[in-house]
């Protein structure tokens, strides 16, 4: 089988995101379209032959990254974000006064899905069977979707338990790369782009 190249960016700033709640479909907010066209190079280096395919989170704000960056995404279900439920567009800081020992228990047990929407564990579980699928295609994929989706395959494809999740942080564009070269997935890590240099302070 040919090994496949994943290269996962974390799609830019959302007033969502800023703000600290939970899902939404905010688009990008100014700070992060203009972080995301200034890794355009990202995309004009994958448009050129560095990438074979582009998907993207269903979100806006995923999409609007990878048009920033210069790609032609294709929507890929699997790459959407956790579904919180009641809990989604209210903050951490609104759920924690409201409903602070379901809070407590999401935050400490995978798979606990207090707000009837989605666990952390099945998240895995869904974001999984969409990195199994793309071993030994051959492909180089960006993929552009949310920094929890980028946790939860992290420690999927390296075989994690999942509560090291909680001990994974990916900032807004940041890349993580995997490629299933021998059995299992080997997490890449590399410089940024050049472009990324010259990235004005999110505002």
């Amino acid at each position: 089988m040919s090994a496949t190249s994943l290269r996962l960016v974390a799609h830019g700033h959302t007033a969502a995101l800023r703000r600290a709640r939970f899902g939404g479909d905010d688009g990008l907010d100014e700070g992060g379209r203009h972080a995301a066209l200034a890794l355009s190079g990202l995309g004009r280096r994958a448009s050129s032959g560095d990438t074979d395919a582009c998907l993207s989170s269903p979100a806006p704000a995923a999409v609007q990254t990878a048009y920033a960056l210069g790609l032609a995404p294709a929507v890929e279900t699997a790459l959407a974000d956790c579904d919180y439920g009641d809990w989604t567009g209210r903050s951490l800081e609104e759920v924690a006064a409201a409903r602070p020992d379901a809070l407590r228990e999401w935050l400490s047990t995978p798979d606990a899905a207090p707000h009837g929407g989605e666990s952390v564990a099945a998240l895995r579980e869904r974001v999984g069977r969409w990195l199994d699928g793309q071993r030994g295609l051959g492909r180089r994929v960006t993929a552009v979707t949310h920094p929890l989706v980028i946790r939860v395959a992290v420690v999927h494809a390296l075989g994690l338990p999942l509560a090291a999740y909680r001990q994974l942080d990916v900032e807004p564009l940041a890349i993580v790369r995997l490629t299933d070269h021998g059995p299992r997935w080997q997490l890449r890590l590399s410089a940024p782009p050049e472009s990324a240099a010259a990235t004005p302070p999110n505002g």
